[in-house]
């Protein structure tokens, strides 16, 4: 199941061109200090701003998990949802949210793209000191399991926030140790590991880029962070505060300085330039991708599994290929690497699309593996059932 899990494919190339605004960003205003201004969409192919989603001027609809009632908040404090000093966002995937934790507190909000609500969760398991800036969550992502995971600027504690029952609950899992290799590069030293952001992997583990252009490598099954190298290509001074995986499977970071934004590829840390006049502060990014989501190498763009998020009962299976032959099989597993299905589509045509019944799975995050006549796998797709 490994192998299977290692080498999901990413959207077409359609489907990337109708999904250029899947980076979410968190932007501040032009100031030396973090000033948040609003959550938007961005269009990186382009290198322009898109739709924006909420801001320090809408009017909040919020709703305490803990009260079960709207809630009016205190905007004199720092217990907000559109606190000033933001530094944290990520977007649920599963449930089209954007789920963000603002710094000097322990609340996390889920902020619906449609209605504008927001749903707080009075978060037990957040250790912030205001006084100790180490303890403040800067970074979030979606796990490739469909969780939300944050970190605090030293890796004073890893956070799981998850979904249950209809309610969201957060999990501290610990705190992140530095690899005894990290040397001076130690993700509990402010100048080299805090700040930044942080991105998921298909392999379930996660790679931290601090405000300095270090990279880490974090294992949650180990707890700790490897010293992967330095970003190349950066103007001196690059301070990188954003980072979130394109459709391309690359890496895009941002600076809260209103600077370029680059992609960088992580088997040489070599950043590159984004065209465009996109230079707005950002201090979060955060996108529905995960590194290591490619294609199989005998798969082409002729053979999908769409839609990725189900709100319905089925997944469409397209075959236009040529090169395959012999009777196609369809297998589903969970994130347990659990087959939960299997179907044999002995009668299909080629260049047609064929329906598949999920017969009622629960709502979850699962892999598609479509596999031809001689079981090699063609294709492995990740989907999110959400009924």
């Amino acid at each position: 199941m490994k192998k299977k899990l290692l080498s999901l494919a990413t959207l077409s190339t359609a489907i990337c061109a109708s999904a250029q605004q899947d980076i979410y960003a968190l932007t501040g205003k032009n100031s030396q200090n973090i000033v948040f201004s609003d959550f938007r969409t961005l269009d990186i192919h382009h290198g322009v701003s898109g739709n924006i989603i909420f801001g320090a001027e809408s009017t909040p609809k919020v709703f305490s998990q803990v009260f079960n009632k709207n809630v009016t908040e205190d905007k004199n404090t720092v217990n907000h949802s559109q606190a000033v000093s933001m530094a944290a966002l990520a977007y649920d995937e599963l449930n089209g949210k954007l789920v963000y934790i603002p710094m000097f507190t322990s609340n996390i909000y889920v902020l619906d793209q449609k209605s504008k609500d927001i749903t707080l969760l009075e978060s037990q398991a957040i250790k912030t000191s205001q006084c100790d800036i180490g303890s403040h969550i800067t970074r979030m992502t979606a796990g490739y399991d469909g969780n939300i995971y944050a970190m605090s600027n030293s890796g004073s504690q890893l956070i799981k926030i998850s979904k249950k029952d209809g309610k969201y609950i957060s999990t501290d899992l610990g705190a992140v140790k530095d690899d005894f290799s990290n040397g001076e590069n130690s993700l509990k030293v402010m100048t080299k590991g805090f700040g930044g952001d942080m991105v998921a992997a298909a392999d379930h583990n996660f790679y931290v880029f601090s405000a300095s252009g270090n990279v880490f490598k974090v294992s949650p099954k180990y707890m700790n962070a490897k010293f992967l190298g330095k970003i190349l290509g950066f103007p001196q001074n690059y301070s990188l505060n954003g980072a979130a995986v394109n459709s391309a499977g690359n890496v895009v970071v941002a600076s809260a300085s209103g600077e370029n934004m680059y992609e960088v590829t992580l088997n040489d840390l070599q950043a590159k330039p984004i065209a465009g006049e996109l230079k707005i502060p950002i201090y979060d990014l955060a996108s529905p991708y995960v590194v290591g989501e490619k294609l199989s190498s005998f798969a082409n763009s002729g053979v999908d599994v769409y839609p990725t998020k189900v709100d319905e009962n089925y997944i469409n299976i397209k075959l236009e290929d040529a090169k395959i032959t012999g009777n196609i099989s369809v297998e589903i597993y969970d994130f347990a690497g659990v087959k939960v299905m299997q179907k044999n589509l002995t009668s299909i045509e080629k260049n047609k699309t064929q329906k598949i019944d999920l017969n009622n799975l629960n709502s979850g995050v699962y892999v598609v593996s479509v596999l031809n006549g001689a079981n090699k796998v063609i294709l492995n797709k990740k989907i999110s059932v959400n009924k």
